[in-house]
């Protein structure tokens, strides 16, 4: 088999139905085989989906285990000489999977590979070109001039003589050679959701180069989740699913004092935004505290991310993945 493709499933079929039949539809000239694995059997649809594609592998998990576990447990029963982690909420527009066995065939020196997303209008979709692109955005800074040269000169970009070489690869779709996953034991499975593919890739990275291939894209069309955040704002610019699995990451791939610098941050942070936003209310209304929401959202997000303190602090195994109580971001939809 040439290449397995992985797809995790969690209540939405319609969505498979047409991600597989975008990859019938565009690929060829590679033997492939298609694996889903259910995080919600009970509501999956698997008779849909199976009676539509009889020749696809399915696994039901016994639990919701996320993005990483589901996609370990795929990749373990897969036969394929490489792996194509793909999102249930993408399509495919070409004949883009052969490419990137074709491109991994002849490039030994690159480990997995990944392609450009775009938004279903055919925008592309921005995306953290480096490791230290994707940690400046935790921090959370006026925007100057000085502090974006501070923060430029704390977090180097790399340099890669390889314009395709990049530090990680999104999960929706990584096409990995079945050693990157073998080698690794693929990916950390104390992350729930957010954050796997981002501290996956800096171990693969150990094994070679992760590319994003020219003139490769694929589409994502970004299906809602439970965890995906609302009311974005300066302060407020991650989930609390994502910032509790952000700091994992940084915990994971940095180390304690990294680790640390942020807590502090955040803790340091909370006084300051209260008084930033009340001095603008009082110069727009006289009202000191007539609107304090976000600084409010803030506070309630640093909570979780503390209360995770000690379980990331010693890298306690387990699944970390938030409690419906502490899905601020559900919880505070308008």
């Amino acid at each position: 088999m040439d290449v397995s493709i992985i797809i995790i499933n969690y209540r939405i079929p319609h969505l498979i139905l047409n991600c597989l039949n975008s990859i019938y539809a565009h690929t060829s000239n590679i033997k492939f085989e298609v694996i889903i694995v259910d995080n919600d059997p009970a509501n999956g649809a698997a008779e849909e989906i199976k009676n539509t594609y009889p020749d696809i592998t399915w696994i039901d998990m016994d639990y919701n285990a996320g993005f990483g576990r589901a996609n370990n447990k795929g990749m373990s029963v897969a036969t394929g000489d490489y792996f194509l982690l793909l999102n249930a909420d993408t399509l495919i527009t070409d004949n883009i999977i052969y490419r990137c066995f074709d491109q991994l065939n002849k490039r030994q020196d690159v480990i997995a590979c990944g392609a450009y997303q775009y938004y279903a209008d055919g925008t592309p979709m921005p995306f953290y070109k480096s490791f230290n692109d994707f940690r400046k955005t935790f921090f959370i800074l006026p925007p100057s001039r000085i502090v974006e040269n501070v923060m430029g000169t704390l977090f180097p970009e790399p340099n890669y003589t390889d314009p395709e070489q990049y530090d990680w690869l999104v999960g929706a779709f990584v096409f990995v050679r079945r050693k990157g996953f073998e080698l690794t034991g693929g990916f950390s499975e104390d992350f729930f959701m957010y954050g796997e593919d981002v501290e996956w890739s800096g171990r693969l990275g150990k094994l070679g180069k992760l590319c994003l291939l020219k003139d490769s894209k694929f589409i994502h069309l970004e299906n809602e989740n439970p965890f995906r955040r609302t009311r974005i704002s300066w302060i407020n610019r991650f989930s609390t699913q994502m910032q509790v699995s952000n700091f994992l990451w940084i915990r994971k791939q940095y180390g304690i004092i990294s680790y640390l610098i942020l807590i502090i941050h955040y803790i340091f942070m909370i006084p300051v935004v209260f008084a930033w936003r009340i001095a603008i209310n009082l110069r727009e209304s006289g009202k000191p505290f007539s609107e304090l929401t976000t600084q409010f959202i803030f506070v309630r997000k640093t909570r979780v991310i503390l209360k995770y303190f000690f379980r990331t602090l010693f890298l306690k195994k387990g699944l970390y993945k938030i409690d419906p109580s502490e899905n601020i971001d559900r919880l505070t939809i308008s």
